[in-house]
This record gives structure tokens, C-alpha cells and sequence, in this order.
């Protein structure tokens, strides 16, 4: 006899589903535009829509249930003023407001969003958070599915392949693998490379329990030249989505500001979460929640590179590091709660991870050998060694090690691949 619950789950799925064939169709609908400003401003203006041939996400979780990330969409029917869709994300422009060229300068900076095709009319509302992380609305655009601008027009049309696969995209956390700087004579070395990349996630916790819940996916897409552009070595390549080392001129921050091509590349196969891999030996990598994770693949940490990226572009953590060179100035207010799931300031310590500290346990908690293998409250993090706090005395989101996450962060990731494989 079923029970209850089963039941229950069983209805708000079948409700899910029901909402999905209501407002969308089974294919993506991509947003591009451009973000641009200075340190206290900014400006949304359209670049493009595009028609992609696959919807890699969830047909059931259409409306964001995290509240992550610097910036949010939300997709509204426009006949009924329906919320039907919407997601937390974060992008380089935000990073780079907090820069001190922010100050000096204005800068634009290519993003996307995507949701499921929809079947009428909607209307797209852009958030952004204030000091206080109180959303705030920046942008609205109304979008007609059937306007012949729309663009069907594939500009990097490649074939896909599976490195791993357990299932029905729709029912699966999906990530597409995208090759940097492989040629077309490397491409069988990018194949390995994937199939070691996705086995150092499923021997990283909790990854590794949940395989049944993950697929990843290659994108057959050479380069003119191997490698990657280290400007400040004067080393230029041409390759396929024009990554680089010295973001914000830090020698380690490898990204690229190349979205549209990355998404080109993406829409080769349904995914969730974007993956490049960097075919590099230099050090380095970068991940931005929702938008890109980067690493290099054949420095001898890159598995910790890997997994610690995917930590911020998939479930939303942030760095519990505060020694480091970092570009940015006052990333973290210290009079309000950050939105990052693994970090606090003590403000509202109650949505936080309060309810995984046991009551002998203080806070803020000292960093000795006491409390060496329990949660807590750490003081430094977020780039602040003060004011700033994180859960575990080290975690893979802090230091330099592989499968290292702290029982908070692999709650939070485990929440994350539930809402994407339920």
C-alpha cells in the first residue's frame, strides 16, 4: 500500500509536469544581453533571442526555491501575471563592480538567461540585490515565442556524447563538459579528459552517492590552437570560447567573457550547468553560481580546481578562504547576512546552518584542536578575516583539498541535485 507521502510527491509532480505543458513547450528560449555600468550603476540593454533544440532542466521545479545568487529572473505569463519560472544567478559583471576599475571606469559585459520555450507571451523581470541583499528590480522585457526574430540559426552546431549517463534529462542534474583550447588532433586526449573529470566527481562526497542522479555530457568542439591566452605572459590562442588567465589581473582567475560563445557551444546538449575544461597545466579556475564553472586539467590540483568551482556555480557556496589576493573591495557587507549557504556574518545565524551546531558547541567557535571535526562558527571567510564566518575549521571551499567538504556544504550540495533530480 502506497503510503501518504508517496502519494502526495507523487500529485505535486504530476501538478508540476501539468504547469510545464501549460506555458512552455519542450525546447529552450535564450536571452541574450549586455550588463553594463560602474561601481554604483548599472544598465540592461537586448542583444538577442535565440531558439535552442533542448530543455535540459527540471519540468516539476519551475519556480527557484534557494533565493541564491546576485541577480534573479522571473518569467511571468503575461494574461495572468503568473509566475512561471525563475532562477538565482551571479555573473562577472557583479564581481567586477566591487574592483577598484569599477570606480574609474564603465564596462559591459555579455549574459544570458535561459528558461523553457514558452507557449504564450511573457514578460521577463531582472532583480538585482541592494547593499542589504534585498532584491530590487532592474530590467523588465516583454517576449512575443512567436516573433520572427526569434533566432533558430545554430552558429556552433557540434555532436554531443555522453561521459555519463543515468537517465531522462528532465529528471537528472545535467552537465555539459566544453572544450577549451583542444585542437582537432587533441580531441581524442578531451574524450579522457572528461572521463577523468567525471571520475573525480563521483569520488568527491556527496557526489559520489548520487550518481544515479547526474549526467554529463561532451561537446566535440576543436580549437585552432591548444591552450589558453595568459596575458600576462603574452600568450594569445586562438581557441574556441577565448578563455583567460589574469581576470580582474589576478594571474589564477581563468574565465572568459566570450558568453555567447560558451552558450553556442552549450546548446549542443540539454544541461543545467556549464563545465570548461581548460586544456592547460597552468594553475587556475573560476566559478559563478548559475553561469560557468572553468578549470584547467592537467595542473596537479585540478581535481580539487574542479570540484571547489562547481561548489559556487552549482550550489550557490562561497570561498571560506581570507589569505588570498583577491580583486575585490568589501565583497561582503558585515551589517548583513550573506545569501551564500556556507558563510555568515551572524546576523541571521537562524537560516543559516544554527540548527547543525549541538548546543556545547559556542559561538563564534575558537579554531583549536577542540573543535577541530565539528560544525561551527568560524571566524574568517569570504575573503574577510574578520566579521565573516564559516562552518568547519577547513572544507574544500577553504583550502587546497579534494573530497574535503564540510557537512554544510554537502548539505547544501545535496539540496541542490535533489531539486534537480526529484
Amino acid at each position: 500500500m502506497r503510503s501518504a507521502l508517496s502519494i502526495t510527491l507523487t500529485l505535486l509532480c504530476l501538478s508540476g509536469f501539468a504547469q510545464f505543458d501549460t506555458y512552455f513547450e519542450n525546447k529552450t528560449l535564450r536571452l541574450d544581453y549586455y550588463h553594463s555600468g560602474t561601481d554604483t550603476e548599472e544598465f540592461y540593454s537586448i542583444d538577442e533571442l535565440l531558439e535552442e533544440p533542448h530543455w535540459g532542466g527540471s519540468k516539476t521545479k519551475l519556480v527557484d526555491e534557494f533565493d541564491y545568487g546576485n541577480y534573479k529572473f522571473e518569467v511571468y505569463d503575461s494574461a495572468t501575471n503568473k509566475l512561471i519560472y525563475s532562477r538565482g544567478y551571479s555573473t562577472l559583471f557583479g564581481e567586477w563592480q566591487t574592483t577598484a576599475e569599477a570606480k574609474q571606469t564603465r564596462r559591459s559585459f555579455s549574459e544570458t538567461v535561459i528558461f523553457p520555450y514558452p507557449k504564450n507571451t511573457v514578460i521577463i523581470r531582472f532583480y538585482g540585490r541592494d547593499r542589504y541583499n534585498n532584491w530590487t528590480k532592474n530590467f523588465e522585457y516583454v517576449v512575443d515565442p512567436s516573433s520572427y526574430f526569434i533566432k533558430p540559426e545554430r552558429r556552433k552546431e557540434y555532436p554531443n556524447f555522453e561521459v555519463h549517463n543515468s537517465g531522462d534529462p528532465a529528471k537528472r542534474l545535467d552537465i555539459v563538459f566544453i572544450p577549451e583550447g583542444y585542437t582537432q588532433a587533441e580531441m581524442e586526449k578531451f574524450h579522457a579528459d572528461c572521463e577523468r573529470y567525471a571520475s573525480y566527481l563521483f569520488a568527491c562526497r556527496p557526489y559520489d552517492e548520487n550518481k544515479d542522479k547526474i549526467n554529463i555530457w561532451g561537446i566535440e568542439a576543436p580549437s585552432e590552437e591548444s591552450g589558453t591566452d595568459i596575458p600576462g605572459e603574452n600568450v594569445w590562442k586562438k581557441t574556441q570560447v577565448n578563455s583567460n588567465f589574469y581576470t580582474f589581473d589576478l594571474p589564477h582567475y581563468l574565465t572568459t567573457l566570450d558568453n555567447k560563445g560558451v552558450r553556442d557551444l552549450a546548446a549542443n546538449a540539454p544541461y543545467d550547468q556549464i563545465y570548461i575544461l581548460v586544456n592547460t597545466e597552468k594553475y587556475g579556475g573560476g566559478g559563478l553560481y548559475n553561469y560557468y564553472s572553468v578549470t584547467s586539467v592537467d595542473h596537479r590540483v585540478s581535481d580539487f580546481v574542479f570540484v571547489h568551482e562547481l561548489g559556487h556555480a552549482f550550489a550557490g557556496l562561497g570561498d571560506e578562504y581570507y589569505t588570498s589576493d583577491v580583486a575585490y573591495e568589501n565583497f561582503y557587507s558585515l551589517d548583513v547576512e550573506p545569501w551564500e549557504p556556507n558563510l555568515t556574518t551572524l546576523v541571521n545565524f537562524d537560516m543559516k546552518w544554527k540548527n547543525m551546531v549541538t548546543d556545547t558547541v559556542p559561538v563564534p567557535t575558537p579554531a583549536s584542536e577542540h573543535y577541530k571535526h565539528v560544525v561551527g562558527a568560524f571566524e574568517g571567510g569570504g575573503y574577510e578575516a574578520n566579521g565573516v564566518y564559516r562552518p568547519f575549521i577547513d572544507c574544500t571551499m577553504k583550502s587546497g583539498k579534494f573530497d574535503n567538504f564540510c557537512p554544510v556544504c554537502r548539505r547544501a550540495i545535496q539540496r541542490m541535485i535533489d531539486y534537480y533530480a526529484e
